[in-house]
């Protein structure tokens, strides 16, 4: 009976391993909003810097990414970071802001 016990054993410690990575691979859809309130939407794995999402949008809008910033929550994103780091859920909304500069005489 120990032999048929240990192999379940070392399947319930893999169970959790595999949930992980499920966690860390799933998928979840982001909305990116602009200040018109024009929506884009991402479908975009939990651990994948936000840099691909920012590209992204740059390149299908035709804007320069130097001249916005993304914002989740009023907090200004990092492109190195994860929505997994950020706490992301599915359909959370992005904020788009455009940067800008000067504004004194």
């Amino acid at each position: 009976m120990s032999a048929k016990e240990e192999p379940t054993a070392k399947q319930e410690g893999a169970q959790p391993n595999a949930a992980a990575a499920g966690a860390q691979d799933e998928q979840i859809n982001l909305r990116v909003q602009n200040h018109d309130g024009a929506e884009v939407f991402f479908k975009i794995k939990r651990g994948t810097p936000l840099r691909k999402l920012m590209d992204a949008y740059c390149l299908r809008q035709s804007i320069n990414p130097n001249s916005i910033r993304f914002l989740y929550d009023g907090q200004r994103l990092q492109p190195e970071r994860s929505p997994k780091e950020y706490d992301m859920d599915n359909n959370d909304i992005i904020d788009i802001v455009i940067e800008q500069q000067g504004g004194s005489f």
